[in-house]
């Protein structure tokens, strides 16, 4: 299933600097740009209200955008928000244009399903989630609206991996260096699953996750930031 194309309201913006920002928020309005496909970046305004109920559907920066300026429309994906450090809404955008056979990064969120018919589960298991989101790098018209993880037959111990996910055709995960783990079935207490040092596999990896995801993140948007800007 591929995410929708969802067109927006957008209009040329002449006055730039702190003061012309002042007024287009002002208006009910967010100023943004428009920049890459080799065309010079094009100042614009968007509608407030637009921009706050597309942040609010969680996946925003996977969504792939058609801007209405006056009749003429780009097809563009956001790449960076700005929010107000105080009141956390947002301030300005910035929308990359998609030329022809663009690829993109972007992060496309993980369903889980089937949790009755995980025996591991059953039996008082967790499933502790180590990805919510999974990064790929795939066609701008073939952005997945999700991956299905299937967890039938899961037992305490076992773990959800990227291999074990099918990804659609043209869509790569960004991390390549190892078969990373997207969750695991770890036990609530030690005489539920496999004792020793197996039956902190799952925990460890867990308890490890968040942080090493953050750096990983962290890294993946700078490389994807340079490579767009190019």
């Amino acid at each position: 299933m591929m995410a929708e194309v969802t067109e927006l309201k957008a209009w040329a913006r002449e006055r730039s600097g702190k003061g012309g920002a002042r007024s287009v928020r002002r208006d009910g309005r967010i100023p943004g740009v428009i920049y890459g496909d080799k065309k010079n970046p094009q100042p614009i305004t968007v509608e407030y209200a637009a921009i706050d109920h597309q942040l609010h559907t969680g996946h925003f920066q996977s969504t792939v955008f058609v801007l209405d300026m006056d009749g003429a429309k780009t097809r563009v994906i956001p790449r960076d928000v700005q929010l107000d450090p105080v009141r956390d809404f947002p301030i300005h955008v910035d929308f990359m244009r998609l030329g022809k056979d663009a690829l993109v990064s972007v992060e496309v969120p993980v369903r889980f399903l089937n949790e009755a018919a995980s025996p591991g589960l059953k039996r008082g298991g967790m499933l502790n989630v180590v990805r919510h989101d999974i990064p790929v790098r795939c066609p701008a018209d073939a952005i997945p609206d999700h991956f299905d993880v299937d967890l039938t037959g899961l037992e305490i111990g076992d773990s959800i991996h990227i291999s074990s996910i099918t990804l659609p055709e043209g869509v790569r995960p960004t991390i390549t260096d190892r078969d990373f783990t997207v969750a695991t079935i770890a036990g609530r207490t030690a005489d539920e699953g496999p004792t020793g040092a197996a039956a902190a596999v799952p925990g460890a990896e867990a308890a490890a996750a968040p942080a090493a995801a953050g750096e990983e993140k962290g890294k993946e948007k700078k490389d994807e930031k340079a490579k767009e800007k190019k």
